[in-house]
């Protein structure tokens, strides 16, 4: 058996797989956000919740934010920032008592995508996740590009292109610059938009519902989020000309984008 975790910014889940890869379970839990310990603690917890009601041990795959400085072996980039810094896999490796395989988000995300999903033969592929935060993933031919730094694919922290006079230069990001895509495109940024421009405070998906329904305020603050979408990928194109692109994360079941 095969365990899978997806640790994100709002959620983390668990999925159970067979040698045949058939599903056998699944699982969400909320993620403690801003406690890295409580976070180690559930990612445990949930293994150990797998196995128990699957009945056999397996072994362990996580997808996280971020990813490990091939100089430092800690974390860095997540904007789950209470990662960053530390060194995830030895923690969670010494808290089960295994090892235990661990990649970039949207790097899984790709690399599934590119062998059996939306890229599935395309020569390249670059995976998207709009989500709690904004990243990405590039595979040609089939394989990872990963980069020296670990970082390829991270359009999430290139400034939004072609920004408006009304834009710049652009909300406050963790990372300690303005102006990131993900403060535009991710979730929280959608919302932070349709806030700052005088509409209430609701999450992305009840803007895209207000939105569908007609609501003025929320359509208008969707078309900016469109047209940012689009010029935040064109910088992409222009870079990678990839033959896909494929989107994944919560912000992606918007039914417009």
């Amino acid at each position: 058996m095969r365990i899978g975790l997806d640790l994100g910014g709002t959620k983390v889940e668990a999925i159970a797989l067979s040698d045949t890869g058939e599903e056998l379970l699944r699982f969400r839990r909320s993620t403690p956000v801003g406690d890295y310990s409580a976070t180690v603690n559930l990612v445990v917890a949930m293994v150990a919740e797998v196995e128990t009601r699957a009945g056999a041990a397996a072994s362990i795959g996580l997808g996280t934010p971020g990813s490990i400085d091939p100089v430092s072996g800690l974390m860095k980039n997540s904007n789950s920032t209470a990662l960053n810094g530390r060194p995830l896999d030895r923690d969670l490796a010494a808290a089960l008592g295994r090892d235990i395989s661990m990649a970039n988000d949207a790097d899984c995300f790709t690399v599934s995508e590119g062998h059996d999903g939306g890229g599935a033969g395309a020569e390249v592929v670059f995976g998207v996740i709009l989500g709690t935060g904004v990243g990405g993933g590039l595979v040609v031919n089939g394989r990872l590009v990963s980069g020296p730094n670990r970082v390829a694919g991270e359009w999430g922290h290139n400034p939004l292109p072609w920004m408006w006079p009304d834009e710049a230069p652009g909300p406050a990001c963790y990372c300690g610059r303005q102006g990131c895509v993900e403060t535009f495109l991710s979730g929280p940024g959608m919302a932070a938009d349709h806030a700052r421009r005088g509409g209430p405070p609701m999450s992305a998906a009840e803007i895209a519902a207000a939105a569908a329904a007609g609501e003025e305020a929320a359509s208008v603050t969707m078309d900016r989020y469109h047209d940012r979408l689009a010029r935040a990928l064109s910088g992409v194109i222009n870079i990678v000309d990839p033959h896909v692109i494929v989107l994944g994360g919560g912000v992606s079941n918007i039914e417009s984008i």
